[in-house]
């Protein structure tokens, strides 16, 4: 958890920012996170 909270300090984010950050970026790369556009349809049906 340091290394998390020090390349958190490094980036200028907050330990929870940063986790947030790395989740998402995770699911981007793995082609699990709904893109914006898909998301906005979703919640108008």
């Amino acid at each position: 958890m340091s290394a998390i909270e020090k390349w958190a300090a490094d980036e200028f984010r907050s330990t929870n920012g940063q986790l947030q950050w790395i989740i998402t970026e995770a699911l981007r790369k793995s082609g699990r996170l709904r893109k914006h556009k898909e998301r906005k349809q979703d919640e108008s049906e």
